[in-house]
């Protein structure tokens, strides 16, 4: 799977894992120089706290165009620290 942004592929894995109809990368499978942090934070009642990444590709950004959860509740500790996509990103085979 590949997660695409502004022309460019921005998270690349084929061990993603797919909760809600939603792909979640392995962390170490995101391109590090397009994401940066985001103070933003939201509630998923069993997932957890998850946090977020704005993206920044050639000087086009993305707010929290990327979630993840640092520390999972115990349902979800498959996802834990792997990272999501929304806002335009596409996720693609």
């Amino acid at each position: 799977m590949k997660a695409i942004w502004n022309n460019t592929v921005i998270a690349e894995s084929d061990q993603t894992l797919v909760i809600e109809n939603n792909h979640y990368f392995p962390p170490n499978s995101i391109k590090k120089e397009f994401f940066k942090e985001s103070n933003t934070q939201t509630n998923c009642p069993w997932k957890g706290v998850a946090s977020y990444y704005s993206i920044d590709v050639d000087g086009k950004q993305n707010n929290d165009a990327a979630w993840y959860y640092p520390e999972t509740k115990h349902a979800a500790k498959d996802i834990e620290g792997y990272v999501a996509f929304w806002k335009g990103v596409e996720v693609v085979e």
